[in-house]
């Protein structure tokens, strides 16, 4: 497994999952589910557990709450040996309940929501900052107070910002922040003239995912690559964009070029997809390099 130190901080939800053929229409009317599960989701634990499979040391700091859901997140990080350090929100923990459509469709509802200005023990987030060597900063609004100190210390800033729509005031502080960036082309039409815009700002690294229409990578060096998504049996499509930044982060700290990084990337995601969970129990290094020779030869 990889050397590097992972900080991953802010993102972590207790979802319910209920499984219909089609999203319902918005008039009144009753479903019949053909599934449902629980388990842990938000996009910082997404990216946590896939990390966690492929380097040595991976933190996660995150928002839970003193209760039952926030104890059955931790005994999921616990059974992946993730180092979690959480701080308690006094709202509870955050909770979600995802409509999943057989076709990959997908509606989040946020049944409750994380404190939006919490009381963060600082010295103990500086503290992790210096002792890691990247730090993957979710856009939970917490996070914003850590980028002084990320960028005093000199740390890479990688940074999904979603489904952006190239103007939200939200998001600016992250996107500001990132020397490497993640976005998704949902909102975004325009992504490519986006992406130029922020390589000529002196991003290292701009990423833009098209779901299952694969992903756009422009380096800083002026280069376009495309990488198209895999074909894996479809269980749940929860994560998938969470593990593609993880399998692209690792192959980067790998020292790979960006193209054979994006495949990783695929093949994460790939792997997250014929799982229920955030990522797969048979991520590894290793099943990560025999699906990579499997796949691209």
């Amino acid at each position: 497994m990889n050397p590097a130190k992972i900080l991953v901080m802010g993102g972590v939800t207790y979802d319910e999952l209920v499984y219909l053929e089609t999203l319902p229409p918005p008039i009144p009317n009753t479903v019949f589910s053909h599934r449902y599960h629980e388990t842990v989701g938000g996009t910082g634990a997404g990216k946590a557990l896939n990390l966690n499979r492929l380097f040595q040391t991976v933190t996660f700091h995150a928002l839970i709450g003193d209760d039952w859901r926030g104890r059955a997140v931790c005994d999921v990080f616990a059974t992946e040996k993730l180092n979690f350090v959480a701080e308690i929100d006094p709202k509870g923990t955050e909770r979600h309940i995802n409509l999943m459509e057989t076709n990959g469709g997908r509606v989040s509802i946020y049944v409750t929501y994380a404190t939006f200005e919490p009381t963060i023990d600082r010295a103990c987030v500086d503290d992790l900052i210096a002792s890691h060597d990247v730090v993957a900063l979710n856009i939970i609004n917490y996070c914003r107070f850590a980028i002084p100190t990320i960028k005093a210390q000199g740390k890479p800033i990688w940074c999904d910002i979603h489904d952006y729509d190239g103007k939200s005031a939200y998001h600016q502080d992250f996107v500001d922040a990132a020397d490497y960036l993640f976005l998704s082309s949902d909102k975004l039409l325009d992504y490519g003239s986006f992406m130029q815009a922020q390589i000529g700002q002196g991003k290292r690294l701009v990423v833009c995912t098209h779901g299952k229409k694969g992903a756009t990578a422009l380096t800083a060096d002026g280069q376009w690559l495309e990488v198209p998504a895999l074909d894996y049996p479809q269980v749940d499509t929860n994560g998938a964009g969470d593990s593609f930044f993880a399998g692209v982060l690792y192959g980067f700290m790998e020292g790979h070029p960006i193209e054979k990084c994006l495949r990783f990337g695929t093949i994460v995601a790939g792997l997250t997809v014929t799982s229920p969970d955030l990522f797969s129990p048979m991520l590894s290094p290793e099943k990560l390099q025999a699906e990579y020779a499997e796949r691209y030869g």
